[in-house]
């Protein structure tokens, strides 16, 4: 008999919630788990944002294999078998849920994830899809009337793995206001002070205090928990407790329906995983509730496991991508994973609570800019390809023991760590590039097209007129000198077309 509930917490970061030390009580229900179970310390995932990260994790491959690691153009469609496709495509064996039917689980799913991106491929494998119809823009009440109907009509059966997915800590952020904020009265994070927030008010970037909006200040009134524009501490309270409020909606639901399990008899039986597709940065690198870059609030993510029978009230502090789930299910199951899996299990953990960790790990962001990093040790190192209309530079390390909100670059004064970061940098893609049969690396490919999705010269071009209106004219001339292609000169007039 096997029982698998899944919650895909999109946007949720790990250190906004209580188990992970936040000083909010913002997720009463995911704690009780994690006190029941495993909770990973340093989990990532391999490919941001959400596109990407679903990708890697349902196939089981880097983006740089699967050939995602964007939301648009090339780079946003799974790549094809080819010659050698068979009848089905490798996907109808070897995604996660097509595995997890092959050791006797039926699979179902109640996400609007695949229409949201159009990416089918994330449905590969699944016996039930419940589609909730708004693309992501649904909130929680929205979602867990259908979950709750399938418990009712099938949690007593046995062998089912059931996928629920969750956004309301997505931007915008959409918690009805008859809820109430359960944090007005709460400090906001220490890091955030008044020198941290005047200091991003003084630069530019999408997302920035300034354009909230990605590239303006617009506000959405249907959505009055989400600013448009931070310009002091009560901006940052609307952000923040918009963002909180979001993470408690959806952990009431978790508690709804484990108490739905609870009433049919069946929870002490059931595997509960807590996860989330990537974090969300609130203040890093100067940008707010956006997942746009390769760093600790973007790639970094929850994730509790709580098995029946298993290690319990164990926290680990190993290097995992979120790809290894495939192959940690299998070795816990007793079968093989599959062929062309990239994950490492970590069985071990959940069994014995014993150390089952990788030496480093390398992540990837293609859609609002193009950045690999590293992360290994105490250490993140952030290389920039496209600054995606930020004043990033090229390289970026940060001592995340001392610096987890990512305020001091360190790559000037330590080259010594930069240059062993991208020793592991070159080996991991020199495997990657001799484990595939392309010849090319998806994050160029992105560069070639124009940019990042969400970076497009297009944008560069609306983004400088903003940044003029709002009397940042030198940061219009610092983004038209970093990105000249994106402005071109008329030769006859000189002038900028």
């Amino acid at each position: 008999m096997m029982r698998m509930l899944v919650f895909d917490l999109d946007s949720v970061r790990p250190d906004h919630l209580g188990c992970y030390g936040y000083h909010r009580n913002t997720s009463p229900h995911i704690d009780e788990i994690a006190a029941q179970g495993v909770r990973f310390e340093n989990y990532y995932t391999s490919d941001a944002p959400c596109f990407p990260s679903r990708t890697a994790l349902m196939t089981g491959r880097f983006g740089i294999h699967n050939g995602v690691v964007g939301h648009g153009g090339t780079a946003a469609d799974v790549r094809h078998d080819g010659v050698d496709r068979g009848f089905k495509d490798t996907l109808a064996f070897q995604s996660l849920p097509a595995f997890l039917r092959r050791v006797g689980f039926k699979t179902v799913l109640v996400s609007p994830f695949a229409e949201r991106h159009s990416s089918w491929t994330f449905y590969a494998g699944f016996n039930e899809i419940y589609n909730t119809g708004r693309s992501g823009m649904e909130s929680a009440e929205e979602v867990t009337p259908t979950v709750l109907k399938w418990i009712d009509d099938n949690a007593i059966k046995d062998n089912w793995c059931l996928y629920v997915n969750y956004w309301d800590a997505h931007t915008p952020y959409r918690v009805p206001l008859e809820y109430g904020n359960p944090f007005e009265n709460d400090p906001l994070p220490e890091w955030l002070t008044e020198q941290v927030l005047q200091s991003h008010l003084n630069s530019y970037g999408p997302h920035g205090p300034h354009e909230i909006n990605m590239y303006d200040n617009q506000e959405h009134p249907q959505y009055p928990r989400h600013p448009g524009e931070i310009l002091g501490r009560e901006g940052l309270r609307r952000m923040i407790d918009g963002y909180d409020c979001g993470i408690r909606y959806v952990d009431d639901q978790i508690g709804t329906i484990l108490a739905a399990l609870r009433s049919k008899g069946v929870l002490d039986d059931v595997i509960v995983v807590i996860t989330a597709d990537h974090g969300e940065n609130q203040g890093e690198l100067g940008i707010y509730g956006e997942h746009g870059t390769a760093d600790q609030a973007t790639c970094r993510i929850p994730m509790v496991v709580r098995w029946p029978g298993q290690a319990r009230g164990h926290v680990d502090e190993g290097l995992h991508y979120h790809l290894d789930l495939g192959p940690t299910l299998a070795e816990m199951f007793g079968v093989a994973p599959a062929p062309s899996w990239d994950g490492k299990s970590y069985a071990p953990v959940l069994r014995n609570a014993d150390e089952s960790g990788r030496d480093f790990l390398v992540i990837s962001q293609c859609a609002h800019v193009c950045q690999r990093s590293v992360r290994f040790d105490r250490w993140l190192y952030v290389r920039t390809y496209h600054d995606g209309f930020h004043p990033f530079p090229k390289e970026m390390l940060f001592n995340l023991a001392d610096d987890p909100f990512e305020q001091h670059n360190l790559a000037e004064s330590r080259r010594d760590i930069c240059q062993e970061a991208v020793y592991y940098l070159n080996q991991w893609h020199d495997d990657m590039m001799f484990s595939m049969k392309h010849d090319v690396d998806p994050l160029w490919t992105v560069i070639h097209e124009g940019g990042p999705h969400h970076a497009r010269p297009e944008h560069a071009r609306s983004y400088v007129e903003f940044l003029r209106q709002t009397g940042r004219e030198w940061a219009a001339e610092d983004l038209m000198a970093r990105h000249p292609e994106a402005f071109p000169v008329d030769e006859a007039t000189g002038r900028v077309r």
